[in-house]
């Protein structure tokens, strides 16, 4: 996974799977979104809602990817502040549904897993969240967030085949698989 250079070949299948008539926001458009939250976007989604696309009604994920910055609909009022620029507090898989700790302390701990140091790519519904990591350890990857739990998506996380990062991630739902698919 590259997370400061676009290769090739996964700009080659983002423009394959999202089409030629997208509308990307252009470097300007990604510069001022970078500049606005204090985060630099990894490869090769920078370069994809760049030149390629700005979201995307036919998916990934299911319903479709957002533009950038945009949330579902479905996203809870009241959720606390994104802050894009700190650092996403996970590196493993996480079920705080099965978490032992006092419900009030793990309720402190699940906000930041949904706020801080991701964007939201879009939503399967009922809940179910993908989020590309932006800043800290795991910037770069993709994670599969829910209201019981939060996961990391691609093969070196044991869920899947499909390699880490947007376009490993793209390229699995191209193939008409499920997240949890090899």
């Amino acid at each position: 996974m590259h997370t400061e250079r676009a290769s090739e070949h996964d700009l080659g299948l983002l423009r394959e799977v999202f089409g030629l008539d997208g509308k990307p926001l252009g470097w300007d458009g990604v510069f001022d979104f970078e500049r606005r939250w204090g985060i630099v976007l990894p490869e090769p989604y920078r370069s994809c809602v760049a030149v390629i696309t700005d979201g995307h009604a036919e998916g990934p994920p299911g319903r479709g990817l957002l533009p950038i910055g945009a949330m579902p609909n479905d996203w809870g009022a009241g959720r606390p502040e994104r802050v894009l620029a700190r650092p996403f507090p996970l590196t493993e898989p996480w079920i705080w549904e099965d978490d032992e700790r006092p419900e009030a302390e793990i309720e402190v701990l699940v906000d930041p897993v949904f706020d801080h140091g991701s964007i939201v790519l879009g939503t399967d519904g009922c809940g179910m969240y993908w989020h590309l990591i932006v800043s800290g350890e795991h910037r770069g990857h993709v994670w599969n967030i829910t209201d019981v739990g939060a996961s990391p998506f691609g093969a070196e996380f044991g869920h899947t085949s499909a390699e880490s990062g947007f376009a490993g991630w793209v390229e699995h739902w191209q193939q008409g698989l499920d997240w949890y698919d090899a």
